[in-house]
């Protein structure tokens, strides 16, 4: 796995703190890739990362300086001695970036939900015969089983050196993220995958320079094994994503704030609390059982009086009401709104077997 393989090669740095790749959105020229780089270097930074392709929405921006920017990472790993990592996205990237000894390969949102792109890159890694380690970033929908399957296909090409990246899930209209965390996703992926690294880019989680610091606490918390933020040595002028990147002094003035928890201590105190912890999940279950029996008998109602299932008003009074009873409570009203929406297409799906019988 590329964690151990990491740590064999940092062990120095990973004593100390977590895994951080960092570097530019995108390479742009000679000497803003060894500017950057040297002065990531100066504060501890081990891996170096640039986009050479970027890939756009719309057609007419900026998308990378291509191959030509190879050679300035190169210039990178001779002069700062930093591994250097970068995007790929098919056959041509994956051999051009490791004719030049990239030292690690990642794999963006939007490869990564496209199994014939990542099938080419399964086949070029598969082709060159060396284990290079590689990095997949998770879908751009919220898609587990896709993100699972992308990592699949590298893993079959004889990849062991595998590991994913948790950049959030795109969605629409204005939110505080540019791309939402919703990180029940990763933290079931490393449920399902315990020995898999896990990084975080809070960088395009947020959207926004001043949330990467909050976002990189929150993922530290939940055990991620390193974070990859973007840094440019002049963010403000930057060709793509100049909003979600940090200088290099303000990255280590964020990395430097981090609280590293403790993962020796012991959690014997915690018996008591987590046994409460399975009563009330357990007495959260019954009562969902008994709810989803009175909407059976509510449904058989409908069915017998020939009333459409859903009754659109009184959904949206019971939601307004409870969402401000939950506050009232302590509760955050965007988790009562997404535990009764749960409820409520359960309750719907519930009710239209019925009908439909």
């Amino acid at each position: 796995m590329i964690m151990e393989d990491l740590q064999q090669l940092l062990p120095e740095m990973y004593m100390k703190r977590p895994i951080i790749i960092a570097g530019p959105c995108s390479v742009e020229s000679e000497k803003q890739v060894l500017t950057t780089a040297k002065e990531l270097a100066s504060n501890g930074i081990k891996i170096f990362r640039g986009g050479i392709w970027k890939p756009r929405t719309s057609p007419g921006g900026f998308e990378g300086v291509g191959a030509q920017g190879l050679p300035w990472m190169k210039k990178v790993k001779e002069e700062t001695g930093m591994l250097v990592a970068t995007e790929v996205a098919n056959r041509n990237h994956v051999e051009l970036a490791l004719a030049v000894d990239i030292d690690i390969l990642w794999i963006g949102a939007r490869t990564s939900a496209n199994p014939f792109a990542m099938q080419e890159i399964a086949d070029a890694l598969k082709d060159y015969g060396k284990d290079v380690p590689v990095l997949v970033k998770n879908p751009v929908n919220p898609d587990l089983e896709l993100w699972i399957g992308a990592m699949q296909r590298i893993y079959n090409a004889g990849i062991r050196k595998l590991g994913a990246i948790h950049r959030g899930f795109s969605t629409y209209g204005k939110h505080l993220y540019r791309n939402l965390p919703q990180w029940h996703i990763p933290i079931e992926l490393q449920r399902r995958m315990p020995n898999l690294p896990i990084f975080c880019d809070p960088s395009h989680i947020a959207g926004k320079r001043e949330l990467i610091a909050s976002l990189s606490q929150q993922a530290l918390d939940m055990n991620f094994a390193g974070l990859i933020i973007e840094s440019h040595c002049d963010p403000d002028v930057a060709l793509s994503d100049k909003n979600q990147q940090v200088t290099p002094e303000v990255l280590n003035l964020i990395l430097n704030t981090l609280v590293l928890r403790d993962k020796s201590t012991t959690t014997e105190n915690l018996t008591l609390l987590r046994q409460q912890i399975d009563h009330i999940n357990d007495e959260i279950l019954e009562l969902l059982a008994k709810r989803m029996r009175v909407t059976s008998e509510i449904g058989q109602f409908k069915k017998e009086h020939d009333m459409p299932v859903i009754q659109q008003a009184r959904y949206n009074d019971l939601m307004e009401h409870l969402v401000k009873s939950g506050e009232e409570l302590g509760l955050a009203p965007d988790f009562v709104r997404t535990i009764l929406a749960a409820i409520h297409e359960e309750s719907v799906r519930k009710q239209i077997e019925i009908v439909n019988r």
